[in-house]
């Protein structure tokens, strides 16, 4: 398998069966609760959301709120899936980020911890990859 295949679709070999339960069960949890419950509702963009992004003055603000609304509500579906799982993951990893750290600078631990538990559960499939259950698996082979 090429390094580039390798990265994008994960490879998960000598994984105990346990571990791969786990990851399954966060990737579902995670990436359903992202989808349905942040991202899905913020596509497209509100008014609301398309100022909340502006006022990060970050540039180009509608582009970003489109690549956040996509992150969360795609990026969530994908991720749940387990298609194209670390780009999916990295997406929501700096999405979440922005979002503690942009959005909530100014507030308090219990305003920003959602966006870092939500961040902190995108890496081990950013690092790791989705494991053996998921769609990765069925590009893993050619």
């Amino acid at each position: 398998m090429s390094r580039w295949k390798q990265f994008v679709f994960g490879a998960a070999d000598g994984i105990p069966s346990q571990t791969e339960l786990g990851l399954l069960l966060l990737r579902l949890f995670a990436g359903l609760s992202m989808a349905f419950a942040h991202g899905l509702a913020k596509l497209p963009p509100s008014g609301g959301f398309l100022n909340t992004v502006d006022n990060l003055g970050l540039p180009a603000p509608v582009f970003l709120a489109w690549a956040a609304a996509v992150a969360e509500g795609v990026g969530g579906v994908f991720l749940a899936a387990g298609f194209l799982t670390r780009v999916a993951a990295l997406a929501i990893l700096v999405t979440m980020l922005t979002a503690a750290f942009g959005h909530h600078a100014g507030d308090g631990f219990p305003e920003k911890e959602l966006a870092l538990l939500y961040a902190a559960a995108m890496l081990p499939f950013v690092f790791a990859g989705g494991g053996k259950v998921g769609v990765d698996t069925l590009f893993r082979k050619g």
